[in-house]
């Protein structure tokens, strides 16, 4: 049995630290998830167990984690069904040509510099137990991804939801988010397939059927819920609790076919109804628990598993910046270069590629199932970790140093998006 204890103990202490650095954070015009993130890595090993081992052994003793690691994905799971419900296609309409141009060469770019860098990386950070097809698609993965809601609150913060440039960024992160979970999803199942005796070919075959079951069927049923709520103007308990049984159930059945629990939530966060009124809604009523509770228990966990410590090795920072360098210049740059192509101006292509660089709490998420799944070493999570933390910290000051004219946040309009899940990550 659990330490109620120590548990509750454990929670008492990441809220606050996570809430005292996120505002300080905010006072940098940084968006309060930076500081949350941060706050993760200062409870771990990184910090508070070298500078006080002892109450850090007791604050976080190693039987204790595992329920503060389930608590933490429980958070994680419903973020994810958020993530998805805010996610609209119907956005890449409004861009299309250069949405379809600049989300493409983002990810291509990034995915490929990764994938020569991991040409490098595989024989100095990893070993034969990871395939290097295995580790080079991770790597492509973990630095294709945008953070789509840090991205939003930035945006919104400066009153650019509606501009040019605030519409392709929320296309182009949606297509990233969208295209870097159906690659991830596809290496877990490679990697999980091998340890199977299942053969890979029913996996896949139970992978694409779900898919179909939730596009062409369950997406059809959950149009009810919006039915409901325009005649109702609201949603009962039990239809918001059926609401989350329907996240957890997806979310329980691709684990089950060998993917994630993620995935799971994501997916079915995507088919929901994207009518404003009805997105805003759900969004308010599961927000709080999950943003302002759950999120910063997986803050705190990830910072757990980064050790600053394990980069003490021959060239081994040395590595981490060439991790940064690469991420930055396949992220920034790919999009820099297909804003560019597709007609943009320098300082609105430069914009844009800053803000595609955001990595974020996605990134955190993606390497954390790349820890778990064993594809990544401790060493290197710790460098990727630190490189999802800079991209994401650099994002405003750079934002502010190309676009000056948007560098003061403002306060925010009405806008399509449902803003309040954007407010609180933020």
């Amino acid at each position: 049995m659990p330490n109620l204890f120590t548990l509750v103990l454990q929670i008492t202490v990441i809220l606050a630290v996570c809430r005292v650095t996120g505002s300080l954070f905010q006072r940098f015009h940084q968006p309060r998830v930076v500081g949350e993130m941060f706050a993760g890595i200062l409870l771990g090993p990184s910090l508070l167990g070298w500078i006080a081992p002892h109450f850090s052994a007791y604050l976080f003793p190693s039987g204790s984690l595992g329920f503060l690691n389930a608590l933490s994905q429980v958070g994680v799971v419903i973020f994810m069904f958020l993530v998805g419900l805010e996610i609209d296609p119907k956005e890449l309409k409004h861009e299309s040509h250069s949405a379809v141009l600049v989300s493409h060469v983002s990810i291509t770019a990034p995915f490929v510099l990764a994938s020569l860098l991991a040409l490098f990386l595989y024989p100095r950070l990893s070993d034969d137990s990871v395939s290097f097809t295995n580790f080079a698609l991770f790597m492509g993965a973990a630095m294709s991804i945008t953070a789509f809601p840090v991205l939003a609150r930035i945006l919104q913060e400066r009153d650019m939801m509606k501009t040019k440039l605030g519409s392709l960024a929320i296309a182009c992160a949606a297509v990233d988010d969208v295209t870097g979970w159906c690659i991830l999803a596809y290496i877990v199942v490679l990697i999980r397939a091998a340890h199977k005796t299942t053969p890979i070919w029913i996996t896949l075959a139970g992978i694409v059927l779900f898919a179909a079951i939730m596009i062409y069927g369950v997406r059809f049923l959950l149009r009810e819920f919006e039915h409901t709520f325009r005649k109702h103007g609201a949603i009962s308990e039990n239809g918001m609790a059926f609401l989350i049984l329907l996240a957890l159930g997806s979310a329980l059945c691709t684990e089950r076919l060998g993917i994630h629990l993620l995935f799971g939530s994501f997916l079915m966060g995507a088919i929901m109804p994207k009518e404003p009124r009805f997105v805003r809604y759900v969004v308010e009523r599961l927000e709080t628990i999950t943003i302002a509770l759950l999120l910063p228990l997986f803050f705190a966990f990830t910072g757990l598993r980064t050790n600053v410590g394990l980069l003490k090795g021959p060239g081994m920072w040395f590595y981490c910046g060439l991790i940064i360098s690469v991420a930055a210049l396949g992220k920034l740059g790919g999009s820099m270069a297909a804003a560019r192509l597709s007609g943009m101006g320098w300082r609105e292509a430069a914009g844009l590629g800053t803000l595609m660089n955001t990595r974020g709490l996605m990134g955190l998420v993606i390497l954390d199932i790349g820890l778990d799944v064993k594809v990544i070493s401790p060493a290197l999570f710790t460098m990727m970790v630190i490189m999802a933390l800079f991209t994401t910290f650099m994002a405003v000051p750079v934002l502010d140093l190309i676009c000056p004219d948007q560098a003061e946040p403002v306060s925010a309009k009405p806008t399509s998006l449902p803003t309040a899940v954007l407010q609180e990550i933020a």
